[in-house]
């Protein structure tokens, strides 16, 4: 697996913030308060990739971690340079 990121979870977290409001914006989804930490991880992945923002991992390789580590390598390149996160 690629090299782990400094503030990865924090990372992760920002990157979900960012999918999941637009997802609802848009109207694609609407989640339940039932919805798991990990069922939201992987539709926002999964719509990034849908919306060929990301490119998939390879067939059979979807695991959490890795879909985790993408999410937080997606959203380095989303904020603003200079943000506390990429230091």
């Amino acid at each position: 697996m690629a090299k782990k990121l400094k503030h990865e979870k924090e990372l992760l977290k920002v990157a979900l913030e960012m999918v999941l409001e637009d997802a609802v914006k848009r109207g694609v989804v609407q989640f339940e308060a039932t919805d798991s930490h990990d069922l939201k991880i992987q539709y926002a992945y999964r719509l990034l990739v849908h919306d060929k923002t990301i490119s998939a991992l390879p067939q059979g390789q979807e695991t959490l971690p890795k879909i985790k580590h993408r999410l937080a390598m997606w959203v380095t390149h989303k904020l603003p340079e200079g943000h506390e996160l990429l230091k």
